[in-house]
């Protein structure tokens, strides 16, 4: 019998990975094993990291829900990375706005 759906809400890769890794491996249907496989692979982060930065970057830049998540999602490097998540683009966005959105990112990734 399908579940029916509660609520719907964004959520980043590493939210993602904490949610399968609390359900159990064992209870994972196969769908649900990739998923966590993937997550794995791909978190640039914590859940608890990810879910301060978007805090942070919703509040301190009033960016939108679905730009913080992919922000948060693909951690990018570089002023231009940052650019290319922001509405697409659509709007015009000050260099000096996107070096702090960078540095703001950068005080929260992993020291690798």
């Amino acid at each position: 019998m399908p579940r029916k759906a509660i609520k719907e809400q964004i959520i980043t890769i590493p939210q993602a990975k904490k949610i399968l890794e609390s359900i159990g491996e064992e209870q994972l249907d196969q769908f649900q094993r990739r998923s966590l496989d993937y997550t794995s692979k791909f978190s640039k982060l914590d859940s608890k990291t990810a879910e301060k930065l978007i805090i942070g970057l919703v509040e301190k830049f009033e960016l939108e829900e679905e730009e913080v998540v992919q922000l948060v999602n693909c951690m990018p490097e570089s002023v231009e990375e940052v650019r290319v998540f922001l509405a697409g683009g659509r709007r015009i966005v000050e260099i000096s706005r996107l070096e702090e959105i960078l540095a703001f990112l950068d005080e929260h990734r992993k020291k690798e």
